[in-house]
């Protein structure tokens, strides 16, 4: 048992980017524990203008792959952030982009964004390198690769973690292949699944449903789907591993309290920020 322990925190140490194993950084625990953890609580209707609860993070899907991420002490992260969220006076803390298509960055971000997370390098081909602690969020990244100009850009795309409450919630930006071993390690635990469901753009849909089987998400939420069909397969693909909740909801309020027994696919509808009525 002992020699299993060292081998698998061994792997995970060498799956783990260099810099993200520095003396002074948080140790991941989304890594370190890798674990089934209790605990999610859903807040309906709430206004992205309102307080999160205690020991808790809300999730707003605004369109495409952008999703509004926000904690209990007012910080907000947008992802695979366009340049557009809405008609609101909005900044938020944090913004992470990847460039695959248009749709997924802007080469232009407010300056008044604070961070401002690339998933890909300046240097052609090189890995990104993301671990941004901010006190009850901590932003880290692991890199991909993407089709491009007939070819394949190594690291272009990265999935994003966002740790918040205890809670890992995972961002697949425009994976393009499924994640080898390395990288499956350096994502660690993933309690929220954010996963791009289209059915080609991105992964066809059987390799994008082992994804979401391998990493065992107690919540999946599928985005970047263009029509009600790819998201039907993907829901009637998942449907025996996985309970589907689809009411019409845009957001939820997630906390490790309550986690579903059952793994579960929450079905957003995309909404652009709006002030509340």
């Amino acid at each position: 048992m002992i020699r299993c322990l060292t081998l698998t925190f061994a792997l995970f140490a060498c799956a783990l980017p260099a810099a993200a194993q520095d003396e002074g950084r948080r140790l991941s625990h989304c890594i370190a524990i890798a674990d089934a953890t209790p605990g999610v609580q859903f807040i309906h209707k709430a206004s992205f203008r309102d307080p999160v609860p205690d020991f808790s993070a809300r999730i707003s899907y605004i369109a495409h792959s952008m999703f509004l991420i926000q904690t209990t002490g007012g910080l907000s992260a947008i992802t695979d952030y366009n340049g557009w969220h809405g008609n609101v006076d909005f900044i938020p803390d944090i913004v992470t982009m990847n460039h695959a298509h248009s749709s997924h960055w802007t080469g232009a971000p407010d300056p008044a964004i604070p961070h401002v997370l690339r998933g890909w390098s300046e240097t052609f081909g090189e890995a990104a390198d993301h671990y941004l602690d901010l006190d009850e969020m901590l932003i880290r990244n692991v890199s991909t690769d993407i089709r491009s100009m007939g070819g394949v850009e190594e690291n272009g795309n990265s999935i994003f973690i966002f740790e918040v409450e205890g809670l890992c919630i995972g961002h697949l930006g425009h994976l393009h292949h499924e994640p080898n071993e390395e990288q499956y390690a350096a994502l660690g635990r993933v309690d929220v699944l954010m996963a791009p469901v289209d059915g080609g753009m991105t992964l066809d849909m059987p390799t994008m449903t082992r994804v979401v089987e391998r990493l065992k998400s107690s919540i999946v939420l599928p985005m970047h789907w263009f029509s009600g069909s790819s998201l039907r397969w993907f829901l009637d693909g998942v449907s025996d591993e996985f309970e589907i909740v689809n009411d019409g909801r845009s957001e939820l309020t997630v906390s490790l309290r309550d986690l579903p027994s059952r793994p579960t696919v929450i079905v957003l509808q995309p909404r652009p920020l709006a002030e509340p009525e």
